[in-house]
């Protein structure tokens, strides 16, 4: 039988949570504020409790390329 699902709405799911960075984030498992923290998730140093990054996105070296064009030149074929 089919079933009617409506669309994710992030804004309508309610509060999710998150580590924030420049924000004192306390650990909802132990309520501590150490953290170490990674490239995706921050993880508590007493518990080891993982949140998500809320700032979004991904960075560092070679996730974007700014060119359409390879970053290495392939080599030319000897005649």
């Amino acid at each position: 039988m089919y079933h009617y699902r409506q669309p994710l709405v992030p804004g309508r799911t309610g509060y999710r949570i998150a580590y924030r960075m420049h924000e004192t984030n306390h650990c909802p498992g132990c309520g501590k504020t150490q953290w170490v923290v990674g490239r995706m998730t921050a993880e508590c140093s007493f518990c080891h409790t993982a949140l998500p990054i809320n700032e979004g996105g991904m960075t560092g070296v070679g996730l974007i390329r700014a060119s359409g064009r390879p970053s290495v030149e392939p080599e030319p074929m000897a005649a």
